[in-house]
């Protein structure tokens, strides 16, 4: 389980919310009384059937444009908006991943070390729907497809922030792998150089010559809010800890700090990804 990813075992099961049930409920009644299968829905309000069916289970937070179309869809009565405007909760992450990911909207630094596989913010589709796939138990249809919106929509934070400072510490046999094939990985390191060239992503490349580093202890995530306070947060098989407990935290913030330095150059990471995107 990987960036709060909602596995199907207990405990990594999203708290679902009486308020998203019910307006699932009444959108999926309002759809049938008008005759409409998912699949027709979905086709005049511009999503597709997974996602209808994901907002009428109440697994999805239902995204202000679907809110819009569907109300004009079924009726224009206005009840959808206004019912829209009082639901809160983000799908396809689990419970201990959202606090976490609140703080991901408002972060002006965010510092990303994993060597178990690509962050969330960096993958591709094809990449995360096979780590989805992946998962034990299985996840069905409906489960992988909120997965893969909740994250696709956690990306936008990359290209709609701007001015928060984004900073990756990848190990390089995370490309080697070939999770999901030949061209799944082709398309990733695709997608990672051109994350790359925006000013306010830096990524670097933890070569695998590397005999020792100090990122050994795991994988670890540090931000830093508005306010200039800082977070840590670390992830484990089935959950995940958030602290900001400053001698937790200055301990992730010097292993970091050391990593950069071990770490190839920005310039050196693009070019080592581009000799091993030549020989895919």
């Amino acid at each position: 389980m990987v960036d709060g990813a909602v596995g199907a075992g207990t405990g990594g099961e999203p708290e679902s919310s009486d308020s998203l049930r019910t307006f699932g409920a009444v959108v999926q009644g309002l759809r049938e009384h008008a005759g409409l299968s998912r699949e027709e829905f979905g086709e005049l309000v511009r999503f597709s059937r997974h996602t209808v069916a994901s907002m009428e289970l109440g697994r999805r937070m239902p995204d202000p444009v679907f809110v819009e179309r569907a109300d004009e869809v079924l009726g224009n009565t206005g009840a959808l908006r206004k019912a829209g405007e009082r639901l809160a909760r983000q799908p396809g992450l689990a419970a201990w991943f959202r606090q976490w990911a609140r703080l991901e909207q408002v972060t002006i630094t965010l510092c990303t070390y994993e060597c178990r596989m690509i962050p969330g913010l960096l993958q591709t589709e094809a990449y995360a729907r096979q780590l989805f796939i992946d998962e034990l138990p299985p996840l069905c249809d409906e489960q992988i497809e909120a997965q893969w919106e909740a994250r696709a929509e956690r990306q936008r934070l990359l290209r709609e922030r701007p001015n928060t400072a984004f900073s990756f510490i990848l190990e390089q046999h995370l490309f080697l792998r070939g999770t999901g094939g030949a061209q799944t990985t082709r398309e990733l390191v695709d997608h990672v150089l051109e994350l790359a060239d925006l000013r306010n992503v830096e990524i670097q490349i933890m070569p695998l010559l590397r005999e020792s580093h100090s990122g050994l202890h795991g994988p670890m995530q540090l931000l830093e809010t508005p306010e200039n306070q800082w977070f840590a947060y670390t992830e484990g098989q089935q959950s995940g800890q958030l602290t900001a407990d400053p001698k937790v935290v200055i301990v992730l913030q010097r292993r970091y700090a050391s990593m950069r330095a071990q770490a190839l150059s920005l310039s050196d990471s693009v070019s080592l990804l581009q000799r091993m995107r030549g020989d895919l």
